[in-house]
């Protein structure tokens, strides 16, 4: 068995895996089970209050998960995949734990051939947060993983080094920026149209 195919089952098993993409390191637990997204909390220590985004393979799959407008389908068409988070109005699969009990969740579709395949082949969402504890800055390299999260995983998943660039957290509908990342001006720019 290949180590895609090991952290895809460790995800299906309720485990933890990192996970490489476009932009920085991930840290990847089954999005829809509670306890596994309890986990990622506990294993960063990351606020409860703090909401996670969940990873897609697809545009297309992520509407099992959200509702979009008009609008923010055009923009999910135009920017994902891509190092873009797009605030959504969760369905209700999506559990409370994942959006801290808020009525959205970020969307990721990440455009990296790991990231894609891994969320592909787990079968699921897949938790798309940062693989450092709460607080440090995002990992670029699986060499300097701190040593609390590579003791927490099941698998890590190599794909070298990342660009760094955090991706752009927007809420399409609102036409705010949450956080400025990867594609930002470009972004901005369709938001302004």
């Amino acid at each position: 068995m290949d180590d895609l195919e090991q952290a895809a089952r460790a995800i299906r098993q309720g485990d933890l895996v990192i996970y490489p993409t476009e932009t920085v390191y991930g840290l990847g637990a089954d999005a829809l089970d509670p306890a596994a997204v309890e986990r990622v909390y506990a294993c960063k220590g990351r606020d409860r209050s703090n909401p996670i985004s969940l990873a897609v393979p697809s545009v297309p799959t992520a509407f099992e998960f959200v509702r979009v407008s008009d609008r923010e389908r055009q923009f999910m068409a135009r920017f994902l995949p891509g190092p873009v988070t797009v605030l959504c109005r969760r369905r209700d699969v999506v559990p409370d734990v994942l959006t801290a009990g808020g009525d959205r969740v970020g969307i990721r579709v990440p455009d990296h051939p790991v990231a894609l395949a891994l969320c592909e082949r787990a079968g699921t969402p897949i938790t798309a947060t940062s693989a450092n504890l709460s607080g440090s800055g995002s990992v670029r390299h699986p060499d300097t993983l701190e040593a609390e999260m590579t003791d927490a995983v099941a698998v890590v998943l190599e794909g070298g080094e990342t660009p760094g660039t955090e991706s752009t957290v927007v809420d399409v509908d609102a036409g705010v920026i949450h956080r400025r990342g990867g594609d930002a001006d470009a972004i901005e720019a369709w938001l302004e149209r």
